[in-house]
């Protein structure tokens, strides 16, 4: 993993296919691109609304951005070609879940890599934006890494929940400024430290996104375990 000559084959070829298609039927704007590292490595931590952000968040990324997936898509050559080919790394066997994504993300960013990640975890069940994981902080500070919070914008409406064929934009994608976390490299097992630098990272994604913010898991919305008062105008989700 050195760059785009060394990225699957499908994703290259994605890479050219995509933006020049996408880029206009979907209206996208962005903002802040200059943000990415061009070189280094570093996590790009994004709201999630729809299954597209994964191909919004890194399409005009002038270098691969690479996500985590499931072992199990690598069970079947229905789905391993096609999540092999386009960027994504199966989790670790053997391991509990956290373990397994910090260790294969910690593996991607030391090989110089960018990793894309949704610190929510799961798609917002409403165009809220939710509590985030701590596993994003817990690469950046082990890999010692910056992370740069990202805002998608408008593609919930894009293409719901169910959708198979998006509709039209405008879609926003906005890249923030590198959140460096080296003041706590020394303290990175510290559970404060853990999720009061989330809870930074969400702040900055609350704003380049525009959302609601809610201080719940959007899986246990999601599951019904917990409830959230107050309906959301959706002519303000975005």
């Amino acid at each position: 993993m050195a760059g785009m000559r060394d990225a699957p084959r499908m994703y290259r070829a994605l890479k050219r296919a995509l933006p020049p298609v996408l880029n206009p039927y979907l209206q996208v704007t962005v903002e802040g691109l200059e943000n990415v590292p061009s070189v280094e490595p570093a996590i790009l931590a994004c709201n999630h609304l729809s299954f597209i952000d994964s191909l919004v968040l890194p399409m005009n990324v002038p270098r691969p951005v690479y996500f985590l997936g499931k072992a199990d898509y690598w069970d079947s050559w229905r789905t391993k070609w096609f999540f092999q080919g386009t960027g994504v790394v199966p989790l670790r066997r053997g391991k509990g879940e956290g373990d397994a994504s910090l260790a294969t993300g910690v593996e991607i960013l030391r090989s110089g890599e960018l990793l894309g990640i949704y610190p929510e975890g799961t798609r917002s069940p409403d165009g809220r934006l939710y509590r985030g994981k701590t596993g994003p902080v817990r690469m950046a500070l082990e890999a010692e890494v910056p992370i740069i919070p990202c805002g998608i914008h408008g593609t919930d409406l894009a293409l719901p929940t169910g959708a198979r064929i998006p509709k039209r934009g405008p879609v926003l994608m906005r890249y923030g400024k590198p959140l460096d976390l080296s003041r706590y490299y020394d303290r990175r097992e510290d559970p404060f430290v853990l999720r009061s630098a989330t809870d930074e990272l969400m702040y900055e994604i609350m704003l380049l996104s525009e959302q609601e913010y809610v201080d719940e898991y959007g899986a246990k919305v999601k599951s019904g375990e917990v409830q959230v008062d107050g309906d959301l105008d959706r002519d303000d989700a975005g």
